[in-house]
């Protein structure tokens, strides 16, 4: 189903022109060979594009349609038209002067095969330079002396003669075109993609562009091992894919890699994402949705109107989306020099926006930062340093899948946040607005929902008396009066010493606190009796509202409700630090 989507996608883009036929794909190219038409190397001039990075501006290849890369590890093989300098001129800086002739050899080979008896000047002179140049003296030419490490430096090489594009000689690209569909005859079935008869790929193109993947690329289909193979069958023809679907599937893939408003990264996944009909306004909306992004203007608050309008399946003919549209998500992860597929889904634009927008529901809560919390910044959240640290493969993928499809979301993303909130003894906005999320939707149904939607309010519930929710307003109440009798400024709280203990095990350690806090609430009383009567009040009330002894134990559940607790209070009505 995913290389059917791909190749109907690809098919969109083909019918709109913007990417390349088969056989053809966009090269990175980072100078250019000008010969004459008698196959002498004229100059070398770079083909680089300035390209702005943050505050800076770079220098970088110009992508340019030319005819389709080989697939290759060690093994000699030569590009038409373009290559690295071993292959085009027979040089590099690896000090493997045999094998750089070698490649040479193969490419001249390649360039006769297809070019030989071809009635263009183009062709001509280029199958004359592979005659004349003498890759042993190539250090020694007038036009690679000032510029042989560029040239050697791994970046591709392309041909000009006398200044003209050889990719755009109408002779030299139907000699292409022959010599692509009229190779060596291989095995015919029946594709799984296109359900037609055709040649079947032995070996499917690369895939580049994914997050930790090989730079040379990654294959999303195949088989190199035995123990994957069946029926005597070898490589790809194990799962027989068409020459065709297998260009078009990666031709579509790597154009989706190469757009940044195709592609958003959530912890090691590359997440890219299409409308059917390959319009545009879908990915960068939906980009803008689930990446904290802009889109066309709009602030947070119209943002999530437009997610809201959507969700309801109406149509924002301003933004030009239909809810209707068919949509897709794509979750790849590099494994080796292979990919492996972390989720795949489809739906319409309109009900995939509906459970973001439900996502994004469950995820308000008072003292918030922002209105929309990306997803990335959500499973930032699991982990200490996001700077040196990414979220478990296991956290995003399960969470992402979720959050999509409207699904209950993984208990690992609850282990992680307790996990992080246990060791810093910190309740993040973050962090809080998630276990919030996670009890409204994991527990919508069943006998827990009516006890659960009470602290799951987006605001402090003063009416809940539910017990492990009311420890956590009295913790947090205790711990502003012993700030207050401090002057707000302590070594160590009663938050560095019993947060943990009070969230888990609470009747080993309430005892204590409340010792504490009288303590800590005479000595406020002393210096500031208006404020001291306040918070002495409001713990006389938490507490009163305790209509049994805390339990040896919480449930995890009960943890996070402690928590939630604990946060609102915090967030709900901050009391004044100052005499009232």
């Amino acid at each position: 189903m995913i290389l059917q989507a791909l190749t109907r996608y690809y098919e969109d883009l083909l019918s709109r022109g913007e990417i390349a036929a088969p056989g053809w794909a966009p090269a990175k190219i980072s100078l250019a060979l000008y010969i004459n038409e008698n196959g002498e190397l004229t100059q070398i001039v770079p083909t680089m594009d300035e390209v702005s990075k943050g505050k800076k501006t770079v220098l970088q290849p110009q992508s340019k349609p030319l005819p389709a890369p080989v697939k290759r590890a060690s093994n000699i093989a030569s590009n038409f038209l373009w290559d690295n300098s071993s292959y085009l001129l027979g040089i590099d800086q690896k000090g493997k002067p045999e094998r750089s002739r070698e490649c040479f050899a193969a490419a001249a080979k390649l360039h006769h095969a297809v070019l030989d008896g071809i009635d263009s000047p183009n062709a001509r002179a280029i199958l004359a330079f592979f005659d004349t140049w003498e890759p042993e003296r190539a250090a020694e030419h007038p036009a690679l002396i000032r510029q042989l490490d560029d040239v050697t430096a791994g970046g591709n090489l392309v041909f000009r003669v006398d200044g003209r594009k050889v990719e755009e000689d109408a002779a030299i690209r139907e000699a292409w075109q022959r010599y692509r569909d009229g190779g060596e005859s291989g095995v015919k079935m029946q594709c799984l993609v296109t359900g037609k008869e055709d040649e079947i790929a032995a070996v499917h193109p690369s895939v580049k562009g994914v997050r930790d993947a090989q730079s040379s690329g990654a294959a999303l289909v195949s088989f190199n091992a035995p123990a994957f193979c069946s029926y005597g069958r070898e490589q790809n023809y194990n799962a027989p894919v068409g020459k065709y679907a297998a260009f078009a599937y990666t031709a579509a893939l790597n154009h989706l890699l190469a757009d940044s408003d195709h592609v958003q990264h959530i912890g090691d996944t590359t997440v890219v994402c299409w409308a059917e009909g390959a319009d545009d306004a879908y990915p960068g909306f939906f980009s803008a949705v689930i990446g904290g992004g802009t889109y066309g203007g709009l602030s947070d608050n119209d943002l999530r109107a437009a997610l809201k309008r959507l969700a309801n399946g109406l149509p924002c003919d301003d933004l030009g989306v239909d809810p209707n549209r068919p949509f897709y998500i794509l979750g790849l992860a590099p494994n080796a020099a292979r990919l492996s597929v972390r989720f795949f889904l489809r739906d319409s634009f309109g009900k995939l926006m509906e459970n973001v927008n439900a996502h994004y529901a469950r995820l308000e809560i008072a003292g918030a930062k922002y209105s929309i919390l990306p997803l990335w910044a959500l499973l930032n959240a699991t982990v200490r340093d996001p700077k040196k640290q990414v979220p478990s493969p296991v956290v995003s993928g399960a969470t992402v899948r979720a959050v999509f499809s409207g699904t209950p979301y993984p208990v690992s993303l609850m282990e992680a946040v307790l996990l992080r909130i246990r060791a810093e003894r910190n309740v993040t906005w973050e962090r809080a607005a998630i276990l919030k999320a996670y009890l409204a939707k994991n527990y919508e149904r069943g006998s827990d929902h009516s006890m659960f939607s009470e602290v799951t309010s987006v605001q402090l519930n003063e009416d809940c008396n539910y017990m492990p929710y009311l420890l956590g307003r009295l913790f947090r109440v205790m711990e502003e009066i012993q700030l207050a009798s401090m002057g707000w400024s302590v070594n160590r709280s009663i938050r560095d010493s019993y947060f943990n203990s009070a969230a888990s095990t609470p009747r080993s350690v309430f005892g204590k606190l409340f010792s504490l806090s009288n303590y800590h609430l005479k000595k406020l009383m002393r210096d500031k009796p208006g404020l001291g009567k306040k918070l002495g009040d409001l713990e006389s009330d938490l507490a009163a509202r305790l209509t049994t002894p805390p339990p040896a134990r919480f449930t995890q559940e009960e943890t996070i409700c402690f928590y939630l607790g604990y946060y609102h209070q915090c967030n709900g009505k901050k009391e004044e630090k100052e005499n009232v």
